[in-house]
């Protein structure tokens, strides 16, 4: 039975597994959000395998649900296609409260940008 401890105590904590799996995901920079900006996107079966999968970018309660979609689903390749830079630095004040703290940590890591957009958007 203390081997089994010893063996479970050794695993990585599962926020460290999701950190991961997010970090890995990331591109190298925001600049490589290519994906479209206006118009229906529709999403591949991998990132949206149940519920709704075509959105309007234009309707604002469908970007935002997409965006969230594809942070916690989508591949570095989904991300960059289908995310939008401009897009996603315009709405994270909003779509960071709307993902995981382990997708959010990880993306404001990554890009200190998009924390810097949201402390002038909460002082505004």
């Amino acid at each position: 039975m203390a081997q089994l401890s010893s063996s479970v105590s050794s695993a990585p904590a599962a926020a460290e597994v999701l950190r991961e799996r997010y970090t890995h995901r990331l591109p190298a920079s925001l600049g490589e959000l290519t994906g479209p900006s206006r118009g229906v996107v529709e999403l591949p079966l991998h990132v949206a395998w149940s519920g709704l999968r075509a959105y309007d970018l234009d309707r604002p309660r469908q970007r935002m649900s997409l965006y969230r979609t594809v942070l916690a689903e989508g591949q570095r390749e989904d991300l960059t296609a289908l995310l939008d830079r401009d897009l996603l630095t315009e709405q994270w004040p909003v779509l960071r409260t709307l993902v995981s703290r382990h997708i959010r940590q990880v993306w404001e890591e990554r890009f200190p940008q998009l924390t810097a957009r949201t402390r002038t958007t909460s002082a505004a």
